[in-house]
């Protein structure tokens, strides 16, 4: 735990351009964080390896997928991984294999995120990997949203046991 941090845990979900996968993460973590009663305990953000999308909110068809599921994205604003996310955070989450090679390739020597792939967190599902579903239709934004939820709901599980010593 970052001891800047005032004994709030951070965590930051990282995907290409933080408009699909990363802010549907975002969301659905921070709703089952509410859900816990222990928002006061987590701190939680995205961001995207590039900047092509920086201050756009995420994609309508996340957006609408969530809200079916009574998950507002809305406010959310895409946004650049940097170089101060690396100590400001204690976990940064790679959406898939790729992101997570960029997100070590680029970490600063004095990086003190622990880095994670975040289907690890849901080892059931058999998956390594959320597909981008950019170039597709609904349905596509639907299954990241089921893969989202195993993954966010493992990832709360394993903090409240690592970082407070909960279950």
């Amino acid at each position: 735990m970052n001891p800047e941090n005032n004994g709030k845990i951070h965590i930051l979900f990282v995907c290409t351009g933080n408009i699909c996968r990363s802010p549907t993460a975002e969301g659905v973590f921070r709703h089952l964080v509410n859900r816990a009663g222990i928002k006061d305990r987590i701190a939680i953000d995205s961001a995207g390896v590039g900047a092509w999308h920086v201050g756009d909110p995420p994609d309508l068809r996340a957006q609408a997928a969530a809200l079916r599921r009574g998950i507002d994205l809305s406010r959310i604003r895409a946004r650049v991984l940097i170089p101060g996310d690396y100590t400001r955070f204690d976990y940064l989450v790679a959406m898939d294999r790729g992101h997570l090679c960029e997100i070590k390739r680029n970490r600063p020597p004095n990086a003190s995120a622990k880095i994670e792939l975040f289907m690890n967190f849901a080892p059931e599902i058999g998956v390594t990997d959320v597909p981008d579903p950019y170039y597709g239709d609904i349905d596509g934004f639907e299954h990241v949203l089921d893969l989202i939820e195993a993954g966010a709901s493992g990832l709360l599980a394993a903090i409240r046991r690592i970082n407070f010593g909960e279950g």
